[in-house]
């Protein structure tokens, strides 16, 4: 088990670069690079429309992502999170650093969260 300086370090980006309409990448301030696919960062989206806020039960259902849908645009949030723009028209999901790196850390499927699973 890390420690918590250690697991803040691992969540802290170093660089984050929008590679293609497709791909984004994060180098982390521990070298950990991550590459993610746009379909898989949209199918795991954290926002209240997406997951259910009182259980956690994903409601957003993969399927209804196509494997297309691009990022238009993304603004970093505070000094914390990632905002993504998808070609889908969504655009309320904040991606805390955090949740990206566990998605990393766990191959882009969004890790359980709270009392539901995914």
């Amino acid at each position: 088990m890390s420690s918590i300086p250690e697991r803040r370090k691992a969540s802290e980006p170093r660089e984050i670069s929008q590679e293609s309409d497709t791909l984004l990448r994060i180098t982390w301030a521990d070298g950990e690079v991550c590459n993610y696919k746009s379909a898989a960062l949209r199918r795991a989206c954290p926002c209240a429309q997406c997951v259910n806020e009182w259980t956690g039960e994903r409601t957003l259902k993969p399927e209804a992502i196509a494997d297309e849908v691009e990022i238009k645009d993304l603004a970093i949030v505070g000094r914390y999170a990632l905002n993504f723009r998808w070609s889908d028209g969504h655009e309320t999901g904040i991606y805390s650093f955090q949740y990206l790196r566990d998605l990393c850390d766990h191959g882009t499927e969004p890790p359980a969260v709270g009392g539901g699973s995914f």
